[in-house]
């Protein structure tokens, strides 16, 4: 089975997916969910900050790699095609966070209440974390254990905030 067909995406989508930007997002959209949450006890502060982060760590991802971009190439790469590089690089960032978010609407509409979306939102990542720690491994190597290893060590990431949410709430 490919990646594509264990992700549901195309080819590209499970590129952007597959990235370091991807997991860094994941993090720390876990970390904001946590902190919004503990401070106000609601779904729609939970769903703000990690909107408003994410979208100015993305902006502040882009701008760094175009500023590096062009220290790089001595401004040879020129400013529009820097910037659109940089957009592509960061773009997981964004798109893995579309899960958690979509997961925080459904307690902001009250399909769910509150805690069950928050809760939910942190195990979405934590697995999807797992899921691209697997995936990434897999791409080089056949031995289950790795793939595992990888998997879980990726997944702890997540799993660390989600114990620190255990903590900070009770």
């Amino acid at each position: 089975m490919s990646d594509e067909e264990l992700l549901g995406t195309s080819p590209r989508v499970s590129r952007i997916l597959m990235s370091e930007e991807a997991v860094y997002g994941l993090i720390l959209v876990s970390g904001m969910i946590v902190v919004s949450y503990n401070l106000t006890g609601t779904s729609l502060s939970a769903l703000v900050t990690v909107v408003v982060t994410v979208l100015v760590f993305f902006a502040a991802h882009v701008y760094a790699g175009t500023l590096a971009r062009l220290a790089v190439t001595e401004g040879k790469a020129g400013l529009r095609q820097s910037l659109a590089a940089a957009a592509r690089h960061s773009l997981g960032m964004l798109v893995i966070s579309l899960a958690p978010i979509a997961v925080l609407l459904l307690g902001v509409t009250r399909v769910v209440d509150d805690d069950v979306a928050v809760w939910t939102a942190l195990i979405v990542d934590t697995v999807a974390l797992g899921l691209l720690g697997w995936l990434a491994v897999r791409k080089w190597t056949r031995h289950f254990w790795l793939r595992l290893a990888s998997a879980l060590t990726t997944a702890a990431f997540g799993l660390v905030i989600v114990v620190l949410k255990a903590f900070i709430h009770h």
